[in-house]
């Protein structure tokens, strides 16, 4: 007969003794902090959490010198700024919500933007493409080359895969996307990823026919709508001067047969937009949108030659955004739910263990990582914006040639992996002392384009101007403002 011991499946209770009061000498966690405003600092640690503290509060975590009677001490060691005896798993789940953070950079690239035309017809001022006339089909992406980034997007291991459209204007082009969902979905019942299809377009050109393969397919819309009529019709021009009638009316049957979700809208801030931001809203909530994404100018490709009549400095965007943040606020607060998009992405980042897919605030880059460009002639960019550079002759973010190269060669090539080291805030610059780190991002295109180097000098980057000043109004909302804090909590949630 075998004697086999059994594992122990419950533990006795200990002597009285073990549970009266430890030792509870407190050991300093890695933070940074940073001024918030008066006499009040943000301190954040490797996972994101952050807390807000008086001068002393902050001299005393320095220093070590915390007292477990201190009232803020258990939300020291909840949110993982101090480390005491009294639990043995503080680091365990420091690490848990790191690795949370982090867990984008395993999936690798999602977003795939298939360019299948240069062709437009609008002449949009503030377009950041070298468009062209709709009778130039040589720059149509061909089904030759629609099949190698077919290729090229079924190599990615991400289970999750997004294929967008974009032009020119993208319907110009419609039987190449026709083509392309086609077979996607044809190579999909072998690879069995998710995929989602969405095509970006004005709606100037939609058809019944093109709508109802979008039905089929399940197929989503993103498009343009700049603000009210005279503000769009300004922005995005075409002939007939019919574009924000084009667009509303797209807008309404694109619902009728999709859906009312499915059908979303971006806006481009213009100096023209500057004192306008609640009509921007009001026109938004007027057309049926609960969300809008308060978008800045581009100083990228075509756009750059504009910069002068349409731009506007970083301070008078800061200005132009609060207002509108403001606005939606009061809207909210009396009972009209629309809420912004780029401060969700951000409040996602500063409330949740989780990462955002946003290229922009990615560390390292979501260049590649998270999105890749295949151009109409075959070539492939690390980013929109990377294409868009190069429209005006620089290529630094081009990553190679659907004809030329290997998925190897161009995700594992210099280039590529030289952006990707340059780009990780937690050593460039700057970046690496900055208590808003965690919530932040590189955005090397921006700094190649206006400073020179990917890095740039990030005291005088309008990216980081915008960005740390959207930080802070985030956290003084959060702090100051209890009904506001509720509304902007419901946001990191959706």
């Amino acid at each position: 007969m075998i004697s086999v011991a059994l594992p122990q499946l419950s533990r006795r209770f200990e002597q009285p003794d073990h549970y009266g009061p430890r030792d509870q000498t407190a050991r300093t966690l890695p933070f940074r902090f940073i001024r918030l405003d008066g006499d009040r600092y943000v301190a954040t640690n490797l996972a994101g959490e952050h807390i807000v503290l008086p001068r002393g509060a902050i001299v005393d975590l320095v220093n070590g010198t915390t007292r477990p009677d201190d009232p803020r001490y258990v939300d020291f060691l909840r949110k993982h700024f101090l480390i005491d005896t009294s639990s043995d798993v503080a680091l365990d789940l420091l690490a848990v919500k790191y690795r949370t953070k982090q867990a984008l950079l395993a999936q690798f690239t999602g977003l795939h933007i298939f360019v299948v035309t240069l062709r437009c017809d609008h002449a949009c001022p503030y377009c950041q493409v070298s468009r062209v006339s709709s009778d130039k089909l040589a720059y149509d992406m061909t089904t030759q080359t629609a099949d190698k980034a077919i290729d090229f997007l079924f190599r990615s291991p991400n289970p999750n895969l997004k294929v967008e459209f974009q032009g020119g204007e993208s319907l110009l082009n419609f039987e190449l996307i026709r083509y392309v969902v086609e077979r996607v979905k044809e190579r999909n019942v072998t690879e069995a990823r998710n995929v989602e299809f969405v095509i970006a377009t004005n709606l100037a050109l939609i058809t019944d026919d093109m709508l109802q393969f979008c039905l089929a397919h399940q197929i989503w819309i993103s498009t343009s709508l700049d603000g009210p009529r005279a503000l769009h019709n300004a922005n995005r021009p075409r002939p007939g001067h019919d574009s924000y009638e084009r667009t509303i009316e797209g807008i309404q049957r694109c619902r009728s047969v999709l859906g009312h979700g499915a059908v979303s809208a971006l806006m481009t801030t213009t100096k023209k937009s500057l004192d306008k931001p609640e009509a921007i809203i009001d026109e938004y909530l007027a057309r049926g949108f609960n969300s809008i994404f308060l978008r800045w100018l581009s100083p990228f490709g075509f756009a750059s030659k504009t910069a002068g009549a349409l731009g506007y400095s970083t301070d008078a965007w800061n200005r132009f955004y609060e207002r509108g943040l403001r606005y939606i606020m009061k809207l909210n607060k009396g009972g009209c739910r629309i809420r912004e998009e780029y401060a969700r992405l951000v409040l996602r980042k500063i409330l949740t263990p989780y990462a955002t897919s946003y290229v922009d605030l990615q560390s390292p880059t979501g260049l590649g990582l998270s999105v890749v460009v295949y151009n109409y002639d075959g070539d492939i960019y690390a980013s929109d914006e990377s294409r868009m550079l190069a429209e005006t002759g620089d290529r630094s973010f081009r990553l190679g040639n659907l004809e030329k190269d290997s998925y190897e060669d161009v995700f594992l090539s210099d280039r590529l992996l030289t952006v990707i080291d340059t780009t990780m805030t937690e050593c460039t610059p700057c970046c690496a002392d900055c208590a808003f780190e965690p919530y932040c991002g590189t955005d090397p295109v921006f700094h190649h384009a206006t400073q020179g180097d990917m890095i740039g000098h990030r005291p005088s980057s309008g990216f980081c101007n915008r960005n740390m000043f959207l930080f802070k109004l985030l956290i003084q909302m959060l702090e100051d403002e209890p009904e506001s804090a509720a509304i902007l909590r419901s946001w990191a949630a959706a």
